[in-house]
């Protein structure tokens, strides 16, 4: 049931961070940075982010000063193919013209953004390089999720304005608000996810001693 999980999160995450690119009001720093390297340098959004993935692995092991975490690898490879998915089917779907629409469209992305985070987060199980730098900052600080979230949106925006990335107004509510979203969607998402865990376990073990009586 965890790595059920861990899959869906993924999913949501990745069309989340569709829906921003789809918007064109600007995406994550980090999004901006993968979307302009696929527009200057060539191969998809989702090859990028594997790429940057694997360097950021390496990062995070001389921070943490123990052993790369490989399953990260796994992780951003199928966060990678999930967000060339969802752009090749939203792509004739989704195209906002007037601005009222394309602001829905990322408000809706930034929200299901952070509930993917936090929904695949929470399994504990090889989260993204981008991710678990996050949670290395936060433990190294000793601050919260909102600061060291908001520390590499910073990082990554300057990063995102070499690369000629996709900066805009929508970049600028990432980096406000992301950090609060997701620090908001934590703690809800685990209870919500407790709940479904015990629902679930407990017809077996109701069936298991009904069996033994």
């Amino acid at each position: 049931m965890k790595y059920v999980f861990y899959v869906v999160g993924i999913l949501i995450l990745t069309l989340g961070i569709s829906f921003t690119i789809q918007s064109d009001l600007g995406t994550s720093p980090f999004d901006a940075l993968l979307v302009g390297l696929s527009i200057n340098v060539g191969l998809t959004v989702g090859s990028w982010e594997i790429i940057i993935a694997l360097i950021l692995i390496c990062c995070n092991s001389l921070l943490k000063r123990q052993r790369p975490e490989v399953l990260g690898l796994l992780t951003a490879f199928i966060t990678g193919i999930g967000i060339d998915m969802w752009l090749f089917l939203l792509h004739n779907l989704i195209t906002p013209e007037l601005w009222y629409s394309q602001v829905v469209c990322f408000g809706i992305g930034l929200i299901v953004i952070g509930l993917g985070t936090a929904t695949y987060l929470y399994t504990n199980f090889a989260p993204i390089p981008i991710d678990r730098l996050t949670l290395i900052i936060q433990e190294l600080t000793k601050t919260n999720i909102f600061f060291a979230r908001t520390f590499i949106y910073l990082v990554s925006l300057m990063l995102a304005m070499i690369s000629n990335g996709p900066i805009g107004v929508g970049t600028l509510l990432t980096v406000c608000l992301g950090g609060i979203i997701l620090n908001t969607f934590m703690p809800l998402t685990s209870k919500v996810i407790d709940r479904i865990l015990i629902h679930s376990s407990t017809p077996n073990y109701d069936k298991d001693k009904n069996h033994s009586i």
